[in-house]
């Protein structure tokens, strides 16, 4: 009884001490990278942070003066302004990404099942919208939709709604729909080449397994292959997420915050470089940071992802996977 007591005391020390060794390797891997990264974004976010709590305008930067938390209040009460550009951003956010996410499982399915001769040429074909500068995406899609030298109203002008006199960025829902479509243009190659990741990690034996069993194609998936790659989904969809919620780009170009279009990161641009309000500015920039933070955190306890090991908990992947 004692022999094994005694071996299983150093089974769990040999854990430990290996637990312990991953750790300080993992450590040892990320954190100069982590370092330099809290060096360059630590000092910006206290001085917003700080920033925020001043009457501070830029013509007069060394006029300032203490209001505390004034600058939030007057920023949350603006309900025209500030609350509905809160409402744009998320649903730029919500539609991009749902978007984003299906076409790009599809398109990782394909890359994954393609015949290897074809595999590379694909992948390269898929990943090219990616390449592009955000900028050059944003005036490319202008330039299609704007009625004066736009080819998408003369092309498609058979299409019930579309006429060649039709001005896209005027009206507040053909605004949004051109600045979400080209987002999910843009970047539903980087959701695809992430769950592309996730699909190799998925193991061959799970699935002539679940054949073996009778499941058909949807069970496989649904059962097996998707609770398996769990860790890549939340990746792309928390990446994608967070820089979405920041969009400014697109929206700056294409109608510059017109028609109802305002997101909150062209706002805080207006008050801080437009304005010269740098204390109304810094409180919508920390009010966006607290938003991604947030964001993230429910994204990570939403998942129930165990970074550690790739996957969802062993409990719900034991079930999944029988």
């Amino acid at each position: 009884m004692s022999t094994a007591t005694t071996d299983k005391r150093a089974k769990l020390v040999t854990q430990q001490d290996r637990r312990r060794q991953e750790v300080r390797l993992g450590w040892m891997l990320a954190g100069p990278a982590f370092v330099v990264m809290l060096l360059v974004t630590a000092y910006p976010i206290a001085q917003a942070v700080y920033d925020s709590l001043f009457s501070l305008r830029l013509t007069a930067p060394d006029e300032r003066d203490f209001v505390g938390l004034q600058n939030y209040l007057t920023v949350f009460s603006s309900t025209d302004v500030f609350w509905r550009a809160m409402l744009v951003t998320i649903l730029i956010t919500v539609l991009a990404v749902a978007v984003q996410l299906v076409i790009g499982f599809a398109l990782a399915l394909l890359m994954h099942r393609a015949i290897v001769q074809l595999r590379g040429s694909l992948r390269t074909a898929i990943l090219v919208p990616y390449g592009i500068i955000t900028v050059v995406s944003a005036f490319a899609w202008y330039y299609m939709f704007d009625i004066n030298s736009g080819f998408v109203n003369r092309w498609f002008s058979w299409v019930p709604g579309i006429s060649e006199e039709m001005d896209w960025f005027a009206e507040t829902w053909s605004a949004l729909a051109v600045i979400i479509a080209s987002e999910i243009w843009k970047n539903t190659p980087f959701i695809a080449l992430l769950l592309l990741a996730g699909l190799a990690q998925v193991s061959d034996d799970l699935l002539e397994a679940a054949k073996v069993d009778g499941a058909n194609w949807w069970q496989q998936l649904t059962r097996v292959v998707i609770p398996n790659m769990k860790a890549a989904i939340m990746v792309a969809v928390l990446f994608r997420t967070l820089d979405s919620f920041r969009i400014f780009d697109n929206v700056f170009i294409m109608t510059n915050g017109d028609a109802g279009t305002e997101v909150l990161s062209l706002l805080a641009y207006r008050q801080s470089i437009m304005r010269l309000e740098i204390g109304l500015g810094s409180a919508v920039s920390v009010i966006m940071f607290v938003c991604v933070v947030l964001i993230a955190v429910v994204a990570v306890k939403g998942f129930k992802v165990n970074l550690a090991e790739g996957t969802g908990s062993n409990a719900g992947q034991k079930k999944e996977t029988k």
